[in-house]
């Protein structure tokens, strides 16, 4: 398995449009296809170019039940959203990260970041979330697009944390 070394950068706010939904980490591997697909979709229909690699942000993380998510692509400015896929922006701060490889290593890489947050002394920007915990900005970008590379076990994810202070 292989994990970057974490770093600490400062981001800037991101636009982007995406689907917000409730899955266990069961369902995962269907939904985040499906609705990455959906978003992908909808961009090309109202001629709106992607800004970045495609995410799934965790809204509130619930290992045991359900988890809060929205599955996102980057635009390069405010687009309206309509019911369904619907506008939103990765706040601009202070992010910790980390790049790992493997889909399955997926608790692994996001265990690595939180616990090199925990030796540096970093507050994460979290809150006590009715069924979970809550995240201001938790994301995982796709950087790998499937249909380059069909081999999950290549495919490279960057875990952001962004932090307080």
């Amino acid at each position: 398995m292989i994990i970057t070394e974490p770093k600490l950068e400062d981001r800037n706010e991101q636009h982007y449009v995406g689907i917000r939904t409730q899955v266990s980490m069961k369902e995962m591997g269907k939904v985040i296809p499906q609705l990455l697909g959906e978003v992908f979709a909808w961009l090309e229909k109202q001629g709106v170019a992607p800004a970045g690699a495609p995410f799934n942000r965790y809204h509130v993380i619930n290992m045991e039940s359900k988890m809060d998510i929205e599955l996102g692509v980057p635009v390069a400015s405010a687009v309206p959203g309509d019911e369904r896929v619907r506008a939103g922006v990765l706040p601009a701060g202070r992010y910790a990260s980390l790049v790992y490889t493997g889909v399955r290593n997926g608790i692994k890489g996001n265990g690595a970041l939180l616990d090199w947050g925990a030796e540096k002394g970093l507050v994460w920007d979290r809150y006590e979330a009715e069924g979970g915990d809550g995240f201001g900005a938790r994301v995982e970008f796709f950087l790998t697009d499937p249909d380059d590379e069909p081999d999950q076990e290549k495919w490279e994810t960057e875990v952001a944390i962004r932090v307080v202070g």
